[in-house]
């Protein structure tokens, strides 16, 4: 099914004799303009991104699969308590980066690490989650990333209310949801896109479909056509993208956020992917899923698909291929470097952050905490406070 651009519903929400319903399911083929071969697939719909954006995407990729296999590592040393690898999908990370504006916001689940780094946050800061220092190891307003949520669709829910709020402004921003096959089946998953729908917010919902929740296939998670299907059901728009597609994931996503941000309202976009290691280092993945289905994903991986095109344009060659190398490498040595490195921990953090301004009882608990401390001989800086 041709699906038709939808233009900006009513400014208080969902006009019900505007847009016809039809236009808001989804095609029946995901959106696709490079095939696994390279070359390209020519959409109707859709426009081919820029070469400089598929450049800057490969780019992306190059370094995402490197943070992966460096995290990977990591967490066999014993530096990184658990990863969640998202081998295999790095298109949709690098492409939900991309996509957003300065002033747009990016809220991520726990496998989104690759997405918060390419949106500016430093690789160290972005694992210090998963290496179990901190509860967030970045300032969020400085780079506009929630901070990643390990509870499945909670951050749909702060999602929504961030660009209630912003609305609420007059500001412009649009905010990306990121969520995975498997938060499609909370509750807060469809508060989140009802609540949306109704009040007509600038969120984008992106679920990344790689056929399993943790062991749990898609199968026994809906008998929806697609996970897309869905958003009719709330008024708004579904579509379906090739998810290691990173040409089609930029004009899709692409798309929404313009039409977000022109007060179009929210979107569904389901991305058709493959988690290609286990769901984390916990995980054994060869007691739900046959290697034979692991491989034919393998023969779609996004990056040599990428890496393929733009060599046959002439957009990459031997050259670049090893500066792009090599800049990953520097990337990957920086982040083992620094997670290599015993933290400088200070015991009154453990108040510092509770609230902006410190209650009396968490003042009264620092500095019992500060006596036991000094009585056991171990320096405190900073005295009372």
């Amino acid at each position: 099914m041709q699906h038709t651009m939808l233009q900006p519903a009513h400014p208080h929400g969902p006009d019900p004799h505007g847009a016809d319903p039809r236009d808001l399911l989804p095609r029946d083929e995901p959106v696709r303009l490079i095939d696994e071969a390279g070359a390209v697939h020519a959409d109707e719909g859709y426009p081919m991104p820029s070469a400089d954006l598929l450049r800057r995407a490969y780019r992306g990729l190059v370094e995402a699969r490197r943070i992966n296999d460096q995290a990977n590592a990591l967490v066999r040393q014993g530096r990184l308590a658990v990863y969640p690898s998202s081998h295999g999908q790095e298109a949709c990370q690098i492409a939900a980066a991309l996509v957003l504006g300065a002033g747009d916001w990016l809220f991520p689940t726990y496998r989104d690490s690759v997405a918060v780094i390419a949106r500016g946050v430093s690789p160290a800061d972005a694992m210090v989650l998963l290496k179990g220092d901190w509860h967030s190891g970045y300032d969020p307003h400085e780079h506009h990333v929630a901070p990643q949520t390990t509870p499945l669709a909670t951050q749909l829910l702060h999602a929504v209310g961030f660009a209630q709020a912003a609305k609420h402004r007059g500001e412009d921003t649009v905010v990306l949801a990121m969520c995975g096959d498997g938060s499609t089946s909370e509750g807060d998953f469809h508060e989140a896109l009802n609540f949306a729908a109704v009040f007509h917010l600038p969120v984008v919902f992106f679920v990344q479909n790689n056929e399993y929740a943790i062991s749990v296939p898609l199968s026994r998670q809906t008998a929806a056509p697609s996970l897309a299907h869905k958003a009719i059901g709330y008024g708004m728009p579904g579509r379906r993208v090739d998810g290691n597609d990173v040409a089609a994931l930029l004009a899709v996503l692409g798309e929404a956020v313009d039409r977000a941000r022109a007060g179009g309202g929210p979107a569904l976009i389901e991305a058709h992917t493959y988690r290609m290691q286990a769901h984390t280092n916990a995980d054994d993945d060869t007691r739900y899923r046959e290697r034979a289905e692991v491989q034919a994903w393998a023969e779609r991986d996004p990056l040599t698909r990428l890496r393929t095109h733009l060599t046959a344009r002439g957009l990459l060659d031997a050259a670049g291929e090893q500066e792009l190398a090599e800049g990953a490498e520097t990337i990957a040595t920086a982040l083992r470097e620094a997670l290599n490195a015993d933290a400088d921990l200070d015991p009154e953090d453990l108040f510092r952050f509770v609230r902006s301004t410190r209650s009396p009882q968490l003042q009264e608990q620092w500095h019992r905490l500060r006596d036991e401390l000094e009585r056991a001989g171990t320096a405190v800086e900073g005295g009372p406070r």
